[in-house]
Order: C-alpha cells, then structure tokens, then sequence
C-alpha cells in the first residue's frame, strides 16, 4: 500500500470523518520500530470508536461484535489506518466466532462465567 504523505493525509483524514468508508490493504504480510504500540492501539481504539461496532479492548487485543463484513472491513480498515500511519507490517491474530442457537455477545459470555463464581461466594 503506498505510505507517500499525500495518501496518509487522505486516509487519516477519512478516518476522521468516513471510517467506514477506508480502504483495505490489497495483501496481507505479516511492525513497529520500538516495542512499544500503545500509539498504534489508541489510534485503533479512536477508528473502532467512531465506526459504531461494538467493541472492548482488553491487556491482550480488542474484542469486536458486529456482522461478518462489518468485522472483516473493520480489520482490514484498521491496517490501513496503520499503514498509513507508516507502520509498514502489521499481524493481526483473529480468532472468529460464530453461532447459530442463539445469540450471545462477548458481554453474555463473560456474564455466564461471573454468574457460575458468584455461586462459588454464597
């Protein structure tokens, strides 16, 4: 994907006010210059925010809950806000979810869980 400044310009700025209409990475390679990415995850924290899609980050990545698309587009969204940023590789690792019972969101799952330890106090 092409970093020149015009282009980071561009995306930043649609990211501000059409998130989601930015575009995905034409391919996937699997970086920071430090160790740290507490930038690239508030810039990331800012697009989810502002895209409507449910989500919640966590000490070890962001949870997100919407439609197959809506997720998929997000991710890919989300490279290339970074990519335009001037991260030149990112990873992600996605574990996808699906279910077709009932429906559950990440909150009901978490909730079940704190219900069977709350049995554990009484």
């Amino acid at each position: 994907m092409d970093t020149s400044p015009q282009l980071r310009h561009v995306l930043t700025a649609m990211a501000d006010r059409e998130p989601t209409q930015l575009p995905t990475p034409s391919s996937c390679v699997a970086g920071t210059p430090t160790a740290s990415v507490s930038s690239e995850i508030a810039e990331v924290q800012r697009l989810l925010k502002k895209s409507g899609v449910k989500y919640s980050m966590h000490s070890a990545g962001t949870t997100i809950e919407g439609s197959w698309d809506q997720c998929m587009t997000l991710i890919g969204q989300c490279h290339s806000l970074l990519h335009a940023n001037g991260v030149v590789r990112i990873q992600s690792d996605i574990r996808v979810g699906s279910r077709t019972d009932k429906k559950q969101g990440f909150e009901d799952k978490v909730r079940a869980v704190e219900d069977l330890l709350a049995k554990d106090q009484r």
